[in-house]
């Protein structure tokens, strides 16, 4: 099957849904200039109800991203920073005992607001990661004896600055594999840059006038799962299902394709990264306006999907191999269908 570049028909029942998530792209890139990607990886994280994790250098507009995001929504946004000396109560919440009552009343932290940002994730210890893991991977808390479901929607942007690692916490494999996408956003162009300073001029204008500006017509949680089942209705065909599962096979066990390749992965990808690709796959072919997924749209997002799935072996790190290598050698080494 041959990837068609053909102009794509429009979606039919979608066109509503689908124009109102084209006016939210075109906000959110007028909003983050020079980071489409990370504002497409974005809405594809909200359309494929998954968590998204952005390594960048600090200044890249990351925390500008998800509150821009939140703000075109019907749904609470909160910030939790990362710390060191971060408790999980800090982030779920905590029992408070009432006097007056003779009873404990429990208190929801910020991880029950729908929109979370987890700034610079991998500065927080062990137990507070643990207490993000379960959210993220059965939306629901448990403090004390009782446990607690999460709003249906509910999107969590973690950020970690990779050149700063002293006092930080490396993430485990099981957290990451709870992202959906691991996102490395870089520094924008020079007109890009130009872009930035213009705007920055002028929402200092704006907050010094009239305050901050409001967001109409958002989109409520009914939209996003409307959104979203669409998603799941999009045509994907059996040739390209099993490409990609092909695809995350490989990252197991690729001696069929290269076995130098194979010797330089210790670990691949677990089944959850054929399920994120496929759904992620259907999300960017929807927010293209197709009712149908291509090969290109599973290599355009494999490498986010599965750079934090495949690890190298010690060779290959010794070797200068990272998760992008692999990743980028798979997609070469397996046959498009």
């Amino acid at each position: 099957m041959a990837v068609d570049t053909s102009t794509p028909p429009e979606l039919p029942v979608a066109s509503r849904l689908h124009g109102r998530f084209q006016e939210l792209r075109d906000s959110l890139s007028q909003t983050i200039v020079g980071q489409s990607a990370l504002v497409e990886r974005l809405l594809i994280a909200l359309l494929a109800d998954g968590h998204l994790l952005v390594e960048g250098a600090p200044g890249l507009a990351k925390t500008t991203a998800i509150r821009a995001l939140a703000s075109h929504l019907h749904a609470d946004f909160a910030r939790v920073q990362f710390t060191p000396d971060l408790l999980p109560a800090d982030l779920t919440g905590t029992e408070v005992w009432r006097p007056q009552d003779g009873r404990f009343e429990f208190q929801p932290g910020p991880i029950f607001h729908p929109i979370l940002l987890a700034d610079e994730i991998n500065r927080a210890p062990a137990k507070v990661q643990s207490a993000l893991l379960e959210a993220m991977g059965e939306r629901q808390v448990t403090v004390g004896r009782h446990t607690y479901p999460l709003p249906q929607l509910f999107l969590v942007m973690a950020t970690q600055n990779p050149i700063e690692q002293e006092g930080t916490f490396p993430l485990p494999e099981a957290q990451l594999d709870r992202f959906l996408m691991h996102v490395r956003i870089g520094y924008p162009e020079a007109a890009a840059e130009t872009e930035i300073l213009r705007l920055a001029r002028e929402r200092a204008r704006e907050s010094l006038q009239s305050g901050a500006a409001t967001v109409a017509d958002k989109l409520t949680p009914d939209d996003v799962f409307a959104a979203r089942r669409e998603v799941l209705d999009l045509h994907v065909a059996p040739q390209l299902e099993r490409y990609l599962v092909e695809l995350v096979l490989a990252s197991r066990d690729a001696k069929r394709y290269d076995p130098q390749l194979a010797r330089r992965i210790a670990w691949g990808a677990s089944p959850r990264g054929s399920i994120a690709l496929e759904r992620c796959a259907r999300a960017r072919a929807w927010l293209a306006g197709r009712d149908y997924a291509t090969p290109e749209d599973v290599r355009a997002i494999a490498p986010d999907v599965l750079r934090h799935r495949v690890l190298p072996s010690y060779e290959a790190t010794a070797e200068g191999w990272d998760g992008d290598r692999l990743v980028e050698a798979l997609v070469e080494k397996v046959p498009l269908p």
